[in-house]
């Protein structure tokens, strides 16, 4: 009983801390550790204040792939993908979310649902206005808390994207998502906190405010691009933050969407359970959506 007044104070301090983590810095690096041709590049976002920093690994200026990263991580830790994809012949340019690796800092507080997806288009805008990926066909490679925004950006009628990749999300109803996060412990919660009565309270407070942060119109409406555009969503089937079958309800919204459960896998470890099947499946996928 004494923790419970702390619950509540506690809990909208995780919905801020979620999204404005502490930096991990790249443990590593495209080029020492893959390989990687790789050049240093900073995205600007709109206003003109913020950047975002990417590592874009040249490949083939036809086929371009959009790489993002998991909540509280940063780009490296989507080099093994990175890597497999380049070498298949594709460009791809990994970038660090706003609040994480070495992209600046954003305070806000509100409406970043759309912040986050100003950070997707940002880097394929970039992209496209180089000479030679002005022609690309360019898909989007979301990872957990990414593949939200990266499904997101489907409602901005600019951003030509022909196909989008989501590894662990995204899944139809938020609320859950946030509970199932701390009980994974994905954020630090004090023992007394992780009792009753203050339990319930803490992420009841934390998942209906995070959620309402996001200020985000979910699922996104089956209309436009959500009609014609091919979407990949991989579940690990043991994936104890987002449920496979929340994840199998969003992809069967769209007409355009592929569901693969990827077996005994949990959250983000579908390269270390089955890396053969996961590259498979990823590249066949984009080969029939982009072609080459």
């Amino acid at each position: 009983m004494p923790a419970l007044p702390a619950a509540p104070v506690y809990g909208a301090l995780l919905s801020y801390l979620v999204y404005h983590p502490p930096r991990r810095p790249h443990h590593k690096h495209p080029a020492k550790d893959f390989g990687l041709p790789v050049e240093e590049l900073w995205v600007r976002l709109p206003g003109g204040r913020r950047k975002l920093h990417i590592w874009l690994c040249r490949g083939g200026a036809d086929r371009v792939v959009v790489v993002g990263h998991g909540i509280g991580l940063s780009k490296s830790a989507s080099l093994a993908q990175a890597a497999f994809l380049h070498e298949a012949g594709y460009t791809v340019a990994l970038f660090d979310h706003r609040n994480h690796g070495l992209s600046d800092s954003d305070k806000a507080f509100w409406g970043l649902s759309e912040r986050h997806t100003d950070d997707v288009v940002a880097v394929v805008d970039t992209l496209r206005a180089m000479p030679e990926y002005a022609e690309a066909r360019y898909a989007v490679y979301g990872f957990s808390f990414s593949t939200f925004p990266s499904l997101y950006l489907l409602k901005r009628a600019g951003c030509q994207v022909e196909a989008i990749v989501c590894d662990s999300g995204p899944a139809l109803e938020l609320l859950p998502l946030f509970q199932n996060f701390l009980r994974a412990k994905g954020l630090p919660v004090p023992p007394p906190l992780r009792h009753r009565p203050s339990w319930p309270v803490l992420t009841a407070v934390f998942s209906r405010l995070g959620t309402a942060m996001l200020q985000a119109e979910w699922p996104p409406p089956v209309t436009d691009a959500y009609l014609r555009t091919p979407v990949l969503i991989l579940a690990g089937e043991e994936d104890s933050i987002i449920p496979v079958e929340s994840a199998r309800a969003l992809a069967a919204r769209y007409p355009g969407a592929e569901f693969e459960v990827l077996p005994g896998t949990e959250h983000l470890q579908g390269m270390k359970t089955d890396p053969e099947h996961y590259r498979g499946t990823v590249l066949a996928f984009l080969k029939r959506a982009l072609g080459g």
